[in-house]
C-alpha cells in the first residue's frame, strides 16, 4: 500500500501529561484507522501550570506510555504542533504540519466543529471517565503532593516525570513549595 493509501487519523491534544484516557483513546482510534497522527498541541510553551511539559518531554511521554501499553508504534507519529491562535484556519494550518489524514479523532465540541467546518471527517470516541482521567485534576493532584497521580497515568510516564523532576517544576512555577 502506498503512503498516500494509508488511512489516518488525526488525535490532537496537550497531553500535559498523557494519562490512561488518552492510551484508551488511542487504542479506540488504532482501531478504526491504519495509522494515528498525535498532535502535541500547544507545543512553544512549557514550565507554566496549565503547560508544564516541553513539547520533546511530552512526545517521550507519549511515546514510552504506547509502547508500555502494547500500541505499535510503527503505525503511530508524534508530532509537536506550535499553537495558532486563529480558530478557524487551526484545521488547515494543521494539515501543514503533518501527513495526510482523513480524520479528526476529538471529543471537545470546539475541536468538532472546526473540523467539521474545515470538511474533515470525525471520529468521536465513546467517553472514557473524564473526572478521574483528566490532566488538569492530574497537576492538581501533583501540587497537593499526593501520589495518587502515578495511578491516572502509565508507569513509564510517570518514570519520565519523576526523571525530568516534573512535580517539581510544576511546584515552582506556581509557586507552591
Amino acid at each position: 500500500m502506498a503512503w498516500e493509501d494509508v488511512v489516518r487519523a488525526v488525535y490532537p491534544g496537550r497531553f500535559q501529561p498523557m494519562h490512561w484516557g488518552h492510551v484508551n483513546v488511542v487504542k479506540w482510534a488504532m482501531s478504526k484507522v491504519d495509522e494515528l497522527i498525535i498532535a502535541v498541541g500547544t507545543a512553544q510553551e512549557s514550565h507554566t501550570v496549565v503547560n508544564p511539559f516541553t513539547a520533546g518531554e511530552r512526545v517521550v511521554m507519549i511515546k514510552e506510555g504506547l509502547r508500555e501499553a502494547g500500541i505499535d508504534l510503527s503505525k503511530v507519529y508524534i508530532i509537536p504542533v506550535p499553537d495558532i491562535l486563529m480558530n478557524s484556519v487551526w484545521p488547515h494550518y494543521i494539515q501543514m504540519y503533518l501527513p495526510k489524514f482523513t480524520y479528526g479523532v476529538a471529543r471537545n465540541p470546539l475541536v468538532l466543529r472546526l473540523l467539521k467546518d474545515a470538511g474533515i471527517k470525525v471520529l468521536v470516541p465513546p467517553p472514557y471517565d473524564r473526572v478521574k482521567y483528566s490532566s488538569t485534576r492530574i497537576r492538581k493532584l501533583m501540587l497537593a503532593g499526593s501520589d495518587e497521580w502515578k495511578e491516572l497515568v502509565p508507569p513509564a510516564v510517570a518514570a519520565v516525570i519523576e526523571e525530568i523532576g516534573g512535580v517539581q517544576r510544576l511546584r515552582e512555577v506556581t509557586g507552591v513549595d
